[in-house]
C-alpha cells in the first residue's frame, strides 16, 4: 500500500509566548508548536471525556486560522521548494492587527472571528490561495466527492473545481476554531458560556497577525504541527528548527 503523502497548510497561529496560544492549548489539549499534549482543565458541567469529544476535530488541526487549506504537494514540488516560496512570499507582506475578535457560532461549531471584515486579512488569504496553487496536487475524485457530500452552491462548485476547496476567496471566512459541531442547542449554549470565560481576555480584543505559518500533517491520522513560521515583512525565521533560509 502506498504511503499517504504529507499535507501542508498555510495558517495564522499565535506565537507560543502569546496568551492566546496558552489558552488555546489548554482548551484543546494540544500544542501544535512543540507537539505537546496538555491535560484539559476541569470545567463544571462537563466531563473530561465530553470536552475531549467536543474539541477532537480542532485538536487534530491545531489552533489556527486557515489562509490556504491543506494540500498534498504536486509531484514536481518538494517540501524545501514550498518552504522557500513561502519564506519569499512572507517578505512581500506586512503585519497587521485585526481590531476586534468575537466569539461566534458557525454551522453549530464555535470559533473566534473578526468582528468586522478586514481587507488586509482577506488579501493575505486570497494571495495564499492563488500564489501557492502551483504547489497543489490536484484533488482526486474521492476528495472531490467528500467535499460535495455536504452540498455546494454553484459558486462553491466552481471554487472546488479550480482551487481544490469550496470555501476560498469570497466564500472564505477567517475563524479560529474552538470546537467541533455541537448539535444540541442547550449544550452549545453551555459550551459558549464556558468559552466566554476561558477566552474573556481575547474577546473584544485586537489580534496581531505577524507571521505566516506552515503546518504539516505527516499522515491521515496524525495531528498537524508547525513546520515553519515566517515573519510577515521578512526577517529571521521564528521558532523553528526544521528550516533554515539559504
Amino acid at each position: 500500500m502506498t504511503e499517504a503523502a504529507p499535507r501542508y497548510a498555510l495558517y495564522y497561529a499565535p506565537r507560543s509566548d502569546e496568551g492566546l496560544a496558552t489558552a488555546a492549548s489548554q482548551w484543546l489539549g494540544w500544542n501544535p508548536e512543540n507537539g505537546g499534549i496538555r491535560q484539559p482543565i476541569l470545567s463544571s458541567g462537563f466531563s473530561i471525556e465530553r470536552l475531549a469529544e467536543i474539541t477532537a476535530e480542532p485538536r487534530r488541526y491545531g489552533f489556527h486560522g486557515t489562509l490556504k487549506p491543506p494540500i498534498a504537494l504536486a509531484d514536481d514540488a518538494t517540501e524545501g521548494d514550498f518552504l522557500g516560496a513561502v519564506g519569499e512570499f512572507a517578505t512581500t507582506m506586512r503585519p497587521f492587527t485585526i481590531p476586534s475578535m468575537v466569539l461566534a457560532e458557525l454551522s453549530e461549531f464555535l470559533a473566534l472571528v473578526p468582528a468586522e471584515p478586514f481587507p488586509d486579512l482577506q488579501d493575505l488569504a486570497d494571495r495564499c490561495v492563488i500564489e501557492f496553487d502551483e504547489f497543489r496536487r490536484p484533488a482526486d475524485e474521492a476528495e472531490l466527492a467528500r467535499r460535495r457530500a455536504n452540498g455546494l452552491s454553484p459558486r462553491q462548485e466552481q471554487l472546488l473545481t479550480r482551487w481544490g476547496y469550496p470555501y476560498v476567496l469570497e466564500e472564505w471566512r477567517f475563524h479560529l476554531t474552538l470546537t467541533g459541531r455541537v448539535l444540541e442547542a442547550a449544550e452549545r449554549t453551555a459550551v459558549k458560556e464556558l468559552l466566554r470565560r476561558r477566552f474573556s481576555a481575547f474577546i473584544g480584543a485586537p489580534l496581531q497577525v505577524r507571521d505566516l505559518c506552515v503546518f504539516r500533517q505527516s499522515g491521515p491520522d496524525r495531528a498537524f504541527t508547525v513546520l515553519a513560521r515566517f515573519r510577515l515583512g521578512g526577517g529571521r525565521l521564528v521558532n523553528t528548527e526544521v528550516w533554515r533560509a539559504s
